[in-house]
């Protein structure tokens, strides 16, 4: 438990830098924040805050792709329910504009100079330890964003995340308080079990048995209720074939590509914020003396560990890394690209403050060979192609299959296999197209199981799409007790042999709570003794522990309690609860910081959930 709580109270500041990135990304569905919503129709108001239908439909489709993503190719999409990621995604952007609005309310405030340390150092985004504007470029590309879009949600971000700090860190325990959870988390307990075994095969049952359970559950044993599906699919992949490229294509391609390769140039600064405590005037006078210093032969690196206030680059000498343009701030970088490499530059006013900054070095872009290039660009510009023919196609299977009485025309109009499926029931099949749930909610629907007509289109995953039509529909009917008496039969006498287990042990926990010990019940041999049980303990039913923790401390040593547990094989296990111990060793100071830090942590989240709780209890919001 020690152990456990260590790893789950360290590092949280590096892990919610990162988090920002990724899991923050997962859980709102953030891009759908930069779409114009001037057109779209609302799906909730917060506070006189719009969220935009078409907001909402870009967060559930980000939702999709990322744990698409973090699922792995071969988790079938059908199974994320639209309903609930459409709720998820909707409850996730009201969370954030709340956040957000209490944030901005309360003028919390992040820099452009620290976005960009942020940025710089994010592991994501490096290449052999360097920031890579390229490798930051495809990421951001990937998540939909491009760089505006991106600092923008971050900043938003890292205001939430100082709000959110702000609340753990009020937050606080007792020594008293961690020394009583440790005293109970520490505590030991002596025990003893024994198992009565349900065994089923000791159960009598007579025909009538059979015949009464059957009759008092018999709307339990019905046919299921199936369909057979007839269905035309249509596949991305087919279109490659048809895709023909000519050199031209190629070569515009080819230069389009290399056009984006861009100079980056490795930037250290040294920097003097102008802040509530420090002027422009001040800032300026003060990076003038540091220049008049570098200008007298002082080492620039050196420099920048004395007097930069930037915390992110002062320890590295001032040393940024290796980026392109549009990451830093426009008038940091007219003066960076202005540089000759080893040149500094004269104080340069942003808006964080006055830098001096030089220039480390240059790495200009290597241009790939259009021969090495070539599958990359053909097989980009066929997908491109594909995508648009693939949506065409798809658009013209909707409209055909929507004006058709069946699925014959659709399939003869766009080359088409009319397949038909085995028959399955509301739960799915086990592979192919019905166990896919989108398929399994359109087959049960009204429009095809009732009025027969086609589906509209349904994405199976990014590459296939069908439709479908009902091609025959298996009624659920009772089942006779002929059919199901084998099945009953072992079902009853499971029941009855996990009853009879009970029974027994209920008894016997009886009998020697009451101080009588059937010798022949419960002789020593039969008990399993395991003494200085903790939690965690090995070796022991999961469901034991839980029971054994939960009893009473014996108020006699002599006298012990006991309680009873059933098992999922129906077995019932007698527990002898002997002795409670609690820890003789008195805590060391790093044990005592451990649990602090987890009783610190475990109270931040706990009032900031409060604190997200109260702001949607208090807010004006209304969904549409």
């Amino acid at each position: 438990m020690l152990q456990n709580i260590r790893d789950n109270s360290q590092g949280w500041i590096a892990k919610t830098i990162i988090g920002v990135i990724v899991a923050l990304l997962a859980l709102t569905g953030i891009d759908a924040i930069f779409t114009g919503t001037s057109n779209a129709q609302n799906a909730a108001d917060v506070n006189g805050d719009k969220i935009s239908s078409n907001e909402l439909s870009q967060a559930v489709e980000m939702q999709r792709r990322q744990l698409l993503q973090q699922l792995g190719k071969n988790f079938d999409a059908s199974m994320l329910d639209e309903k609930l990621l459409r709720e998820a995604a909707l409850k996730g952007l009201i969370e954030r504009t709340l956040l957000l609005q209490s944030a901005q309310d309360a003028n919390f405030s992040f820099s452009d100079a620290a976005l960009d340390q942020v940025i710089l150092q994010t592991p994501e985004f490096a290449v052999d330890g360097k920031f890579d504007a390229n490798r930051f470029d495809q990421v951001i590309r990937q998540l939909g964003f491009n760089r505006m879009q991106f600092r923008q949600m971050l900043k938003q971000e890292m205001l939430i995340g100082q709000m959110r700090a702000g609340l753990a860190a009020s937050s606080f325990v007792t020594d008293a308080e961690v020394t009583e959870f440790a005293r109970i988390e520490r505590q030991t307990r002596d025990f003893a079990t024994m198992t009565i075994k349900a065994d089923d095969a000791a159960v009598t049952l007579s025909d009538d048995d059979v015949k009464a359970y059957y009759e008092a559950q018999k709307s339990q044993f019905m046919s299921p209720e199936q369909v057979v599906l007839s269905y035309v699919e249509l596949s991305k992949d087919s279109f490659f074939d048809q895709v023909k490229l000519d050199d031209k294509d190629l070569q515009d391609a080819y230069q389009a590509e290399i056009a984006n390769l861009a100079e980056q140039r490795n930037a250290a600064h040294i920097l003097v914020e102008v802040n509530d405590d420090t002027s422009d005037a001040e800032a300026k006078a003060k990076i003038e003396a540091v220049q008049k210093r570098l200008q007298a032969g002082e080492d620039f690196a050196a420099l920048a560990k004395e007097v930069s206030q930037d915390p992110g680059s002062a320890n590295e000498g001032g040393e940024l890394g290796y980026a392109g343009t549009g990451v830093y701030d426009p008038a940091f970088e007219k003066s960076l690209y202005a540089l000759k490499e080893g040149e500094v530059s004269a104080p340069v006013r942003s808006e964080f403050g006055w830098h001096l900054i030089k220039l480390l070095g240059v790495q200009s872009p290597t241009i790939p060979s259009f021969d090495s290039l070539k599958d990359k660009l053909v097989h980009d510009l066929k997908s491109q192609q594909v995508e648009r023919r693939f949506v065409e196609v798809s658009k013209q299977l909707e409209d055909s299959a929507f004006e058709a009485s069946d699925l014959a025309q659709p399939a003869e109009e766009l080359g088409l296999k009319v397949q038909t499926t085995e028959a399955f029931g509301r739960e799915g099949g086990a592979e192919g197209i019905t166990a896919n749930r989108q398929v399994l909610q359109a087959a049960f629907s009204p429009e095809i199981l009732e009025d027969g007509r086609n589906s509209s289109v349904i994405e199976l995953d990014p590459n296939t799409v069908v439709v479908v039509h009902l091609k025959e529909h298996k009624k659920s009917q009772q089942l006779t007790l002929e059919q199901v008496a084998d099945s009953i039969r072992v079902q009853l006498a499971h029941v009855r042999a996990t009853d009879a287990a009970k029974a027994q042990g209920d008894e016997l926990i009886a009998a020697m709570t009451e101080g009588k010990t059937p010798v022949e019940q419960a002789g020593e041999g039969g008990w399993k003794v395991v003494e200085a049980a903790t939690r965690n303990q090995e070796g022991v039913e999961p469901v034991v522990v839980q029971s054994v923790f939960r009893m009473p401390k014996p108020a006699d040593s002599n006298k012990p309690n006991y309680a009873g547990v059933s098992l999922d094989n129906g077995d019932y296990v007698v527990i002898r609860l002997n002795g409670v111990a609690s820890p003789s060793e008195p805590l060391t100071a790093e044990e005592k910081a451990a649990y602090a830090r987890f009783l610190g942590s475990r109270a931040g989240q706990e009032d900031f959930a409060a604190f997200r709780k109260q702001l949607e209890a208090k807010a004006d919001i209304e969904r549409f």
